[in-house]
């Protein structure tokens, strides 16, 4: 019996949006983290939205580096 290939769940033509897409919504959320600590008083500030926020940020950051190289040919 023959091994299985392995494939992506994901169609490689949907790299580069996927790509572009998780980046951008991970540098919003990057933004509005930062804008968040800068604006509020220390006194006001959420524990639990910093972490959520840096977490989704996080996620989505790191799929679309890794969407990122996979579109460039770096199989990883």
């Amino acid at each position: 019996m023959a091994p299985k290939a392995i494939g992506s769940p994901v169609p490689d033509a949907w790299y580069p949006t996927l790509s572009v897409f998780t980046l951008a919504i991970g540098l919003v959320l990057t933004a509005f983290f930062f804008i968040y600590e800068a604006t509020t008083s220390r006194k006001t500030r959420s524990l639990a939205q910093e972490l959520t926020t840096a977490a989704v940020a996080s996620f989505f950051l790191g799929f679309g580096s890794l969407f990122l190289l996979l579109a460039s040919g770096v199989y990883v």
